[in-house]
Protein backbone atom coordinates (compact mmCIF):
# COMPACT_ATOMS: atom_id res chain seq x y z
CA UNK A 1 0.00 0.00 0.00
CA UNK A 2 1.50 3.34 -1.07
CA UNK A 3 1.59 6.24 1.33
CA UNK A 4 -0.25 9.34 0.16
CA UNK A 5 2.35 12.05 0.77
CA UNK A 6 -0.24 14.74 0.25
CA UNK A 7 -2.06 13.41 3.32
CA UNK A 8 1.00 12.40 5.35
CA UNK A 9 2.91 15.68 5.19
CA UNK A 10 0.18 17.81 6.81
CA UNK A 11 -0.17 15.25 9.60
CA UNK A 12 3.59 15.27 10.25
CA UNK A 13 3.60 19.05 10.22
CA UNK A 14 0.73 19.10 12.72
CA UNK A 15 2.56 16.67 15.02
CA UNK A 16 5.72 18.77 14.84
CA UNK A 17 3.85 21.98 15.65
CA UNK A 18 2.04 20.26 18.54
CA UNK A 19 5.30 18.91 19.91
CA UNK A 20 6.98 22.33 19.74
CA UNK A 21 3.95 23.92 21.43
CA UNK A 22 4.10 21.45 24.30
CA UNK A 23 7.85 22.01 24.63
CA UNK A 24 7.46 25.81 24.74
CA UNK A 25 4.62 25.58 27.24
CA UNK A 26 6.85 23.36 29.38
CA UNK A 27 9.62 25.97 29.33
CA UNK A 28 7.16 28.76 30.20
CA UNK A 29 5.71 26.65 33.02
CA UNK A 30 9.23 26.01 34.31
CA UNK A 31 9.85 29.76 34.61
CA UNK A 32 6.40 30.55 35.96
CA UNK A 33 6.70 28.09 38.84
CA UNK A 34 9.87 29.80 40.19
CA UNK A 35 11.85 26.60 40.15
CA UNK A 36 15.51 26.72 41.19
CA UNK A 37 17.83 27.72 38.33
CA UNK A 38 19.11 25.09 35.95
CA UNK A 39 19.99 24.26 32.35
CA UNK A 40 17.36 24.68 29.64
CA UNK A 41 15.98 21.21 28.86
CA UNK A 42 15.97 19.67 25.40
CA UNK A 43 12.82 18.16 23.92
CA UNK A 44 11.94 14.67 25.21
CA UNK A 45 15.20 13.94 27.05
CA UNK A 46 15.34 17.16 29.04
CA UNK A 47 18.83 17.37 30.59
CA UNK A 48 19.62 13.65 30.66
CA UNK A 49 22.48 14.21 28.23
CA UNK A 50 24.30 16.29 30.86
CA UNK A 51 24.59 13.48 33.42
CA UNK A 52 27.05 11.11 31.73
CA UNK A 53 28.29 8.01 33.57
CA UNK A 54 29.38 10.02 36.63
CA UNK A 55 26.20 11.88 37.61
CA UNK A 56 27.54 12.97 41.01
CA UNK A 57 30.39 14.82 39.31
CA UNK A 58 28.22 16.24 36.52
CA UNK A 59 25.65 17.52 39.01
CA UNK A 60 28.41 19.03 41.16
CA UNK A 61 29.66 20.95 38.10
CA UNK A 62 26.13 22.23 37.44
CA UNK A 63 25.93 23.43 41.05
CA UNK A 64 29.03 25.56 40.49
CA UNK A 65 27.20 27.35 37.67
CA UNK A 66 23.66 27.53 39.07
CA UNK A 67 24.03 27.40 42.86
CA UNK A 68 23.25 25.00 45.73
CA UNK A 69 19.77 24.24 44.36
CA UNK A 70 19.57 23.14 40.73
CA UNK A 71 16.44 22.08 38.88
CA UNK A 72 16.57 19.81 35.86
CA UNK A 73 14.01 18.05 33.75
CA UNK A 74 15.25 14.50 33.35
CA UNK A 75 12.99 12.93 30.77
CA UNK A 76 9.54 13.86 32.05
CA UNK A 77 10.56 14.16 35.70
CA UNK A 78 11.27 17.46 37.43
CA UNK A 79 14.38 16.89 39.53
CA UNK A 80 15.95 19.12 42.17
CA UNK A 81 19.57 18.59 43.21
CA UNK A 82 20.81 19.80 46.61
CA UNK A 83 24.53 20.57 46.83
CA UNK A 84 25.26 22.55 50.01
CA UNK A 85 24.98 21.88 53.76
CA UNK A 86 22.50 24.73 54.22
CA UNK A 87 20.23 23.50 51.44
CA UNK A 88 20.48 19.91 52.71
CA UNK A 89 19.31 21.06 56.14
CA UNK A 90 16.22 22.65 54.56
CA UNK A 91 15.20 19.40 52.87
CA UNK A 92 16.32 16.81 55.42
CA UNK A 93 15.50 18.60 58.64
CA UNK A 94 13.21 21.64 58.37
CA UNK A 95 10.99 20.10 55.66
CA UNK A 96 11.78 16.46 56.35
CA UNK A 97 8.13 15.41 56.56
CA UNK A 98 7.40 16.75 53.06
CA UNK A 99 10.33 14.82 51.56
CA UNK A 100 10.15 11.65 53.68
CA UNK A 101 8.87 9.44 50.83
CA UNK A 102 11.14 7.80 48.29
CA UNK A 103 11.15 8.21 44.54
CA UNK A 104 11.30 4.53 43.61
CA UNK A 105 13.36 3.46 40.55
CA UNK A 106 11.66 1.03 38.17
CA UNK A 107 14.65 -1.31 38.46
CA UNK A 108 13.65 -2.25 42.02
CA UNK A 109 10.43 -3.87 40.72
CA UNK A 110 8.30 -5.68 43.31
CA UNK A 111 11.19 -5.59 45.76
CA UNK A 112 10.34 -1.98 46.70
CA UNK A 113 6.97 -3.06 48.15
CA UNK A 114 8.72 -4.88 51.01
CA UNK A 115 11.89 -2.80 51.24
CA UNK A 116 12.64 -0.52 54.18
CA UNK A 117 14.73 1.62 51.87
CA UNK A 118 11.90 2.27 49.40
CA UNK A 119 8.69 1.92 51.41
CA UNK A 120 6.71 5.16 51.83
CA UNK A 121 6.44 6.83 55.22
CA UNK A 122 3.47 4.72 56.34
CA UNK A 123 2.65 2.43 59.31
CA UNK A 124 4.50 -0.52 57.74
CA UNK A 125 7.69 1.47 57.34
CA UNK A 126 7.42 2.99 60.82
CA UNK A 127 6.92 -0.45 62.37
CA UNK A 128 10.00 -1.82 60.63
CA UNK A 129 12.13 1.19 61.57
CA UNK A 130 11.04 0.92 65.18
CA UNK A 131 11.96 -2.75 65.26
CA UNK A 132 15.36 -2.02 63.75
CA UNK A 133 16.03 0.83 66.15
CA UNK A 134 14.99 -0.99 69.31
CA UNK A 135 16.21 -4.50 68.51
CA UNK A 136 18.39 -5.10 65.47
CA UNK A 137 20.69 -2.05 65.66
CA UNK A 138 20.19 -0.98 69.26
CA UNK A 139 23.45 -0.58 71.25
CA UNK A 140 22.56 -3.34 73.72
CA UNK A 141 21.88 -5.75 70.84
CA UNK A 142 25.11 -4.89 69.03
CA UNK A 143 27.10 -5.20 72.27
CA UNK A 144 25.59 -8.60 73.02
CA UNK A 145 26.58 -9.99 69.61
CA UNK A 146 30.02 -8.45 69.16
CA UNK A 147 31.70 -11.77 70.05
CA UNK A 148 30.24 -13.17 66.80
CA UNK A 149 31.68 -10.33 64.76
CA UNK A 150 35.01 -10.71 66.53
CA UNK A 151 35.29 -14.24 65.13
CA UNK A 152 34.74 -12.94 61.59
CA UNK A 153 37.41 -10.26 61.95
CA UNK A 154 39.87 -12.85 63.23
CA UNK A 155 39.08 -15.05 60.23
CA UNK A 156 39.85 -12.08 57.96
CA UNK A 157 43.21 -11.56 59.66
CA UNK A 158 44.12 -15.25 59.32
CA UNK A 159 43.06 -15.25 55.66
CA UNK A 160 45.24 -12.22 54.88
CA UNK A 161 48.10 -13.81 56.83
CA UNK A 162 47.91 -16.93 54.60
CA UNK A 163 47.97 -14.76 51.47
CA UNK A 164 50.95 -12.86 52.87
CA UNK A 165 52.88 -16.10 53.44
CA UNK A 166 52.13 -17.11 49.84
CA UNK A 167 53.25 -13.72 48.54
CA UNK A 168 49.82 -13.16 46.95
CA UNK A 169 48.19 -9.75 46.67
CA UNK A 170 45.06 -9.11 48.74
CA UNK A 171 41.94 -7.86 46.97
CA UNK A 172 40.95 -5.42 49.69
CA UNK A 173 37.43 -4.77 48.45
CA UNK A 174 36.63 -8.46 48.06
CA UNK A 175 37.87 -9.63 51.48
CA UNK A 176 36.21 -6.62 53.13
CA UNK A 177 32.95 -7.39 51.32
CA UNK A 178 32.89 -11.08 52.37
CA UNK A 179 33.76 -10.20 55.95
CA UNK A 180 31.12 -7.44 56.05
CA UNK A 181 28.55 -9.84 54.61
CA UNK A 182 29.26 -12.37 57.33
CA UNK A 183 29.39 -9.68 60.02
CA UNK A 184 25.81 -8.77 59.15
CA UNK A 185 24.86 -12.43 58.84
CA UNK A 186 26.33 -13.20 62.24
CA UNK A 187 24.43 -10.30 63.79
CA UNK A 188 21.08 -11.42 62.34
CA UNK A 189 21.37 -15.23 62.03
CA UNK A 190 24.42 -16.09 64.20
CA UNK A 191 25.94 -17.93 61.20
CA UNK A 192 27.79 -17.21 57.96
CA UNK A 193 26.33 -16.64 54.53
CA UNK A 194 29.56 -17.42 52.66
CA UNK A 195 33.29 -17.91 53.27
CA UNK A 196 36.57 -16.16 52.48
CA UNK A 197 37.75 -19.41 50.95
CA UNK A 198 34.63 -19.86 48.81
CA UNK A 199 35.90 -17.73 45.93
CA UNK A 200 33.17 -18.70 43.48
CA UNK A 201 30.17 -18.25 45.76
CA UNK A 202 31.40 -15.08 47.45
CA UNK A 203 32.30 -13.51 44.12
CA UNK A 204 28.81 -14.31 42.87
CA UNK A 205 27.26 -12.54 45.87
CA UNK A 206 29.48 -9.51 45.36
CA UNK A 207 28.66 -9.26 41.65
CA UNK A 208 24.94 -9.49 42.40
CA UNK A 209 25.06 -6.76 45.04
CA UNK A 210 27.07 -4.55 42.68
CA UNK A 211 24.53 -5.08 39.90
CA UNK A 212 21.64 -4.30 42.23
CA UNK A 213 23.28 -1.09 43.45
CA UNK A 214 24.10 0.05 39.93
CA UNK A 215 20.56 -0.66 38.77
CA UNK A 216 18.91 1.12 41.69
CA UNK A 217 21.12 4.12 40.96
CA UNK A 218 19.78 4.37 37.39
CA UNK A 219 16.07 5.18 37.74
CA UNK A 220 13.62 5.44 34.85
CA UNK A 221 12.84 9.11 34.22
CA UNK A 222 10.29 8.59 31.42
CA UNK A 223 7.24 8.03 33.60
CA UNK A 224 4.65 8.94 31.00
CA UNK A 225 5.99 6.41 28.50
CA UNK A 226 6.10 3.51 31.00
CA UNK A 227 9.53 2.60 29.69
CA UNK A 228 11.87 0.45 31.74
CA UNK A 229 15.46 1.56 31.93
CA UNK A 230 18.24 -0.49 30.42
CA UNK A 231 19.39 -1.30 33.94
CA UNK A 232 15.97 -2.69 34.84
CA UNK A 233 16.21 -5.10 31.92
CA UNK A 234 19.66 -6.12 33.06
CA UNK A 235 18.44 -6.88 36.56
CA UNK A 236 15.52 -8.96 35.32
CA UNK A 237 17.65 -11.08 33.00
CA UNK A 238 21.38 -11.20 33.68
CA UNK A 239 21.04 -11.21 37.46
CA UNK A 240 18.11 -13.61 37.75
CA UNK A 241 20.06 -16.77 38.50
CA UNK A 242 22.33 -15.02 40.99
CA UNK A 243 19.34 -13.38 42.66
CA UNK A 244 17.73 -16.80 43.10
CA UNK A 245 20.93 -18.09 44.73
CA UNK A 246 20.99 -15.06 47.03
CA UNK A 247 17.33 -15.45 48.04
CA UNK A 248 17.72 -19.20 48.53
CA UNK A 249 20.71 -18.70 50.84
CA UNK A 250 18.89 -16.13 52.94
CA UNK A 251 15.74 -18.23 53.04
CA UNK A 252 17.70 -21.28 54.13
CA UNK A 253 19.32 -19.33 56.98
CA UNK A 254 15.92 -18.04 58.10
CA UNK A 255 14.27 -21.47 57.99
CA UNK A 256 17.14 -23.04 59.88
CA UNK A 257 16.95 -20.36 62.56
CA UNK A 258 13.21 -20.76 62.90
CA UNK A 259 13.45 -24.47 63.62
CA UNK A 260 16.46 -24.35 65.95
CA UNK A 261 15.24 -23.08 69.33
CA UNK A 262 18.02 -24.92 71.20
CA UNK A 263 20.73 -22.42 70.19
CA UNK A 264 22.80 -21.43 73.24
CA UNK A 265 23.07 -17.90 71.89
CA UNK A 266 19.99 -17.24 69.77
CA UNK A 267 20.23 -14.65 67.02
CA UNK A 268 18.11 -11.58 66.49
CA UNK A 269 15.95 -13.49 64.01
CA UNK A 270 15.24 -16.55 66.15
CA UNK A 271 14.48 -14.42 69.22
CA UNK A 272 12.02 -12.25 67.29
CA UNK A 273 10.32 -14.69 64.92
CA UNK A 274 6.99 -14.38 66.76
CA UNK A 275 7.25 -10.62 66.54
CA UNK A 276 7.78 -10.90 62.79
CA UNK A 277 4.71 -13.15 62.52
CA UNK A 278 2.54 -10.65 64.37
CA UNK A 279 3.81 -7.83 62.17
CA UNK A 280 2.97 -9.74 58.98
CA UNK A 281 -0.53 -10.54 60.24
CA UNK A 282 -1.19 -6.98 61.39
CA UNK A 283 -0.28 -5.39 58.09
CA UNK A 284 -1.45 -8.07 55.68
CA UNK A 285 -4.74 -9.05 57.27
CA UNK A 286 -4.45 -12.84 57.01
CA UNK A 287 -3.88 -15.67 59.50
CA UNK A 288 -2.16 -17.99 57.05
CA UNK A 289 1.25 -16.65 58.05
CA UNK A 290 0.74 -17.92 61.59
CA UNK A 291 0.93 -21.47 60.31
CA UNK A 292 3.21 -21.29 57.32
CA UNK A 293 6.80 -20.36 58.07
CA UNK A 294 7.71 -20.55 54.39
CA UNK A 295 5.32 -17.70 53.54
CA UNK A 296 6.95 -15.56 56.18
CA UNK A 297 10.34 -16.47 54.76
CA UNK A 298 9.32 -15.40 51.27
CA UNK A 299 8.08 -12.11 52.62
CA UNK A 300 11.06 -11.35 54.85
CA UNK A 301 13.73 -12.33 52.35
CA UNK A 302 13.31 -8.98 50.59
CA UNK A 303 13.87 -7.12 53.84
CA UNK A 304 17.02 -9.06 54.66
CA UNK A 305 18.31 -8.61 51.12
CA UNK A 306 18.28 -4.88 51.88
CA UNK A 307 20.23 -5.35 55.07
CA UNK A 308 22.81 -7.64 53.50
CA UNK A 309 23.34 -5.76 50.25
CA UNK A 310 23.46 -2.27 51.75
CA UNK A 311 25.46 -3.33 54.80
CA UNK A 312 28.11 -5.29 52.95
CA UNK A 313 28.56 -3.10 49.88
CA UNK A 314 28.79 0.28 51.61
CA UNK A 315 31.08 -0.89 54.41
CA UNK A 316 33.49 -2.78 52.17
CA UNK A 317 33.63 0.13 49.72
CA UNK A 318 34.53 2.54 52.53
CA UNK A 319 37.30 0.25 53.78
CA UNK A 320 38.71 -0.09 50.26
CA UNK A 321 38.70 3.68 49.63
CA UNK A 322 40.32 4.29 53.02
CA UNK A 323 43.13 1.85 52.19
CA UNK A 324 43.58 3.48 48.78
CA UNK A 325 44.01 6.90 50.35
CA UNK A 326 46.34 5.67 53.10
CA UNK A 327 48.58 3.82 50.63
CA UNK A 328 48.88 7.03 48.62
CA UNK A 329 49.52 9.14 51.74
CA UNK A 330 52.33 7.46 53.70
CA UNK A 331 52.34 10.13 56.44
CA UNK A 332 48.68 9.46 57.21
CA UNK A 333 49.31 5.71 57.12
CA UNK A 334 52.20 6.08 59.59
CA UNK A 335 50.10 8.19 61.99
CA UNK A 336 47.25 5.69 61.94
CA UNK A 337 49.59 2.75 62.56
CA UNK A 338 51.50 4.60 65.32
CA UNK A 339 48.22 5.34 67.10
CA UNK A 340 47.21 1.68 66.92
CA UNK A 341 50.61 0.59 68.25
CA UNK A 342 50.35 3.07 71.12
CA UNK A 343 46.75 2.25 72.12
CA UNK A 344 46.49 -1.46 71.29
CA UNK A 345 50.11 -2.45 71.73
CA UNK A 346 51.08 -6.11 71.76
CA UNK A 347 47.46 -7.17 72.24
CA UNK A 348 46.98 -6.72 68.47
CA UNK A 349 43.35 -7.84 68.28
CA UNK A 350 41.00 -4.87 67.99
CA UNK A 351 37.80 -4.74 70.03
CA UNK A 352 34.84 -2.55 69.17
CA UNK A 353 35.18 -0.64 72.44
CA UNK A 354 38.70 0.41 71.35
CA UNK A 355 37.29 2.68 68.62
CA UNK A 356 36.68 5.60 71.00
CA UNK A 357 40.37 5.58 71.95
CA UNK A 358 41.51 5.93 68.31
CA UNK A 359 40.79 9.54 67.25
CA UNK A 360 43.13 9.48 64.26
CA UNK A 361 41.55 6.28 62.92
CA UNK A 362 38.15 7.96 63.29
CA UNK A 363 39.51 10.97 61.43
CA UNK A 364 40.71 8.70 58.60
CA UNK A 365 37.23 7.19 58.29
CA UNK A 366 35.53 10.61 58.39
CA UNK A 367 37.85 11.91 55.69
CA UNK A 368 37.06 8.84 53.61
CA UNK A 369 33.34 9.49 54.11
CA UNK A 370 33.91 13.06 52.92
CA UNK A 371 35.87 12.23 49.77
CA UNK A 372 34.23 8.92 48.89
CA UNK A 373 30.70 8.77 50.35
CA UNK A 374 29.26 5.30 49.91
CA UNK A 375 25.98 6.74 48.56
CA UNK A 376 27.01 9.88 46.62
CA UNK A 377 23.43 11.03 45.92
CA UNK A 378 21.80 9.22 48.87
CA UNK A 379 18.46 7.67 47.86
CA UNK A 380 16.09 9.96 45.91
CA UNK A 381 13.25 11.62 47.78
CA UNK A 382 9.79 12.55 46.56
CA UNK A 383 7.96 15.82 47.24
CA UNK A 384 4.56 15.03 48.77
CA UNK A 385 3.25 18.59 48.32
CA UNK A 386 4.42 21.77 46.64
CA UNK A 387 6.87 23.53 48.98
CA UNK A 388 8.74 26.83 49.08
CA UNK A 389 12.41 26.45 49.99
CA UNK A 390 15.07 29.18 49.89
CA UNK A 391 12.76 31.32 47.77
CA UNK A 392 12.12 28.62 45.15
CA UNK A 393 9.13 26.41 44.45
CA UNK A 394 9.64 22.65 44.72
CA UNK A 395 6.67 21.13 42.84
CA UNK A 396 4.62 18.26 44.19
CA UNK A 397 5.86 14.97 42.75
CA UNK A 398 9.35 16.23 41.94
CA UNK A 399 12.35 14.04 42.67
CA UNK A 400 15.06 15.32 45.02
CA UNK A 401 18.70 14.22 45.10
CA UNK A 402 21.10 15.30 47.85
CA UNK A 403 24.60 15.33 46.38
CA UNK A 404 26.67 14.47 49.46
CA UNK A 405 29.69 13.97 47.18
CA UNK A 406 29.49 17.66 46.21
CA UNK A 407 28.85 18.74 49.81
CA UNK A 408 32.02 16.90 50.87
CA UNK A 409 34.07 18.86 48.32
CA UNK A 410 32.47 22.26 48.89
CA UNK A 411 35.23 24.92 48.93
CA UNK A 412 33.12 27.11 51.20
CA UNK A 413 33.20 24.42 53.87
CA UNK A 414 36.50 22.58 53.42
CA UNK A 415 40.00 23.94 52.81
CA UNK A 416 41.82 22.08 50.00
CA UNK A 417 38.76 19.85 49.56
CA UNK A 418 40.41 17.53 46.99
CA UNK A 419 43.20 16.50 49.37
CA UNK A 420 43.10 13.61 51.84
CA UNK A 421 43.76 15.33 55.18
CA UNK A 422 42.43 13.37 58.19
CA UNK A 423 43.86 16.02 60.54
CA UNK A 424 40.98 18.35 59.63
CA UNK A 425 38.73 16.16 61.83
CA UNK A 426 40.98 15.95 64.90
CA UNK A 427 39.74 19.22 66.40
CA UNK A 428 36.30 19.13 64.87
CA UNK A 429 33.23 17.50 66.36
CA UNK A 430 31.22 15.63 63.73
CA UNK A 431 27.78 14.14 64.28
CA UNK A 432 27.31 11.42 61.66
CA UNK A 433 23.75 10.93 62.87
CA UNK A 434 22.57 13.85 60.78
CA UNK A 435 23.32 16.68 63.20
CA UNK A 436 26.15 18.08 61.08
CA UNK A 437 25.07 18.65 57.49
CA UNK A 438 28.64 19.20 56.31
CA UNK A 439 29.13 15.43 56.53
CA UNK A 440 26.06 13.22 56.07
CA UNK A 441 27.28 9.93 54.54
CA UNK A 442 24.30 8.09 56.08
CA UNK A 443 21.74 10.76 55.22
CA UNK A 444 19.71 12.64 57.83
CA UNK A 445 16.19 13.00 59.16
CA UNK A 446 13.71 10.19 59.53
CA UNK A 447 15.10 8.36 56.47
CA UNK A 448 18.66 8.20 57.80
CA UNK A 449 20.29 4.80 57.22
CA UNK A 450 18.98 2.47 59.97
CA UNK A 451 22.12 0.33 59.86
CA UNK A 452 24.49 3.21 60.66
CA UNK A 453 25.35 2.01 64.22
CA UNK A 454 26.51 -1.38 62.93
CA UNK A 455 28.22 0.09 59.85
CA UNK A 456 30.34 2.47 61.95
CA UNK A 457 31.52 -0.38 64.15
CA UNK A 458 32.27 -2.64 61.21
CA UNK A 459 34.23 -0.10 59.15
CA UNK A 460 36.45 0.99 62.02
CA UNK A 461 37.20 -2.53 63.26
CA UNK A 462 37.92 -3.88 59.77
CA UNK A 463 40.30 -1.06 58.84
CA UNK A 464 42.01 -1.07 62.24
CA UNK A 465 42.56 -4.84 62.10
CA UNK A 466 44.14 -4.65 58.64
CA UNK A 467 46.45 -1.81 59.71
CA UNK A 468 47.38 -3.19 63.12
CA UNK A 469 48.29 -6.69 61.95
CA UNK A 470 50.11 -5.95 58.68
CA UNK A 471 52.33 -3.53 56.83
CA UNK A 472 50.99 -2.69 53.38
CA UNK A 473 52.47 -1.70 50.05
CA UNK A 474 51.25 -1.42 46.47
CA UNK A 475 52.39 -3.92 43.80
CA UNK A 476 55.41 -2.72 41.80
CA UNK A 477 53.44 -2.05 38.59
CA UNK A 478 50.85 0.03 40.49
CA UNK A 479 53.66 1.97 42.17
CA UNK A 480 55.07 2.80 38.74
CA UNK A 481 51.81 3.77 37.02
CA UNK A 482 49.80 5.04 39.97
CA UNK A 483 46.51 3.86 41.48
CA UNK A 484 43.51 3.97 39.16
CA UNK A 485 40.97 6.09 41.07
CA UNK A 486 38.12 5.62 38.58
CA UNK A 487 34.72 5.31 40.25
CA UNK A 488 31.82 3.05 39.33
CA UNK A 489 28.57 4.90 39.92
CA UNK A 490 25.45 3.36 41.42
CA UNK A 491 23.53 3.79 44.64
CA UNK A 492 26.98 3.13 46.10
CA UNK A 493 30.20 4.61 44.74
CA UNK A 494 32.64 1.73 44.35
CA UNK A 495 36.15 1.56 42.95
CA UNK A 496 36.03 0.54 39.28
CA UNK A 497 39.44 -1.18 39.42
CA UNK A 498 39.79 -3.27 42.62
CA UNK A 499 42.61 -2.38 44.99
CA UNK A 500 45.12 -5.22 45.33
CA UNK A 501 47.88 -4.69 47.89
CA UNK A 502 50.74 -6.71 49.36
CA UNK A 503 50.57 -7.47 53.09
CA UNK A 504 53.49 -8.25 55.39
CA UNK A 505 52.66 -9.57 58.90
CA UNK A 506 53.91 -7.40 61.74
Amino acid sequence: MKLDMAVLVPWLAWLLVSFLAVYLLSLLSHRHRSLPPGPRPLPIIGSLHLLGNQPHRSLASLAKNYGPLVSLRLGTVTTVVVSSPEAAREFLQRHDAVFSNRSVPDATGNHSRNSVAWLPNDPRWRALRKLMGTELFAPHRLDALQHLRREKVQELVEHVRRLAREGAAVNIGQVAFITSLNLVSRTIFSRDLTSLDDHGGSKEFQELVTDIMEAAGSPNFFKCCSLHSVWSIEISSGCLSKSMTWSFSLGRCMQYESYDPTEDKPSFFSENILLWKQWVVEYHGTLMFLFNIYDITNFLVFLFEDLFSAGSDTSSSTVEWAMVELLQNPCSMAKACDELERVIGSRRNIEEFDINQLPYLQAVINETFRLHPAAPLLLPRHARVETKIMGYTIPKGSRVFVNVWAIGRDKETWSEPEKFVPERFLNRTVDLRGGDFHLIPFGAGRRICPGMPLAIRMVHVLLASLLNQFKWRLPADVERHGVDMTEKFGVTLTKAVPLCAIATPI
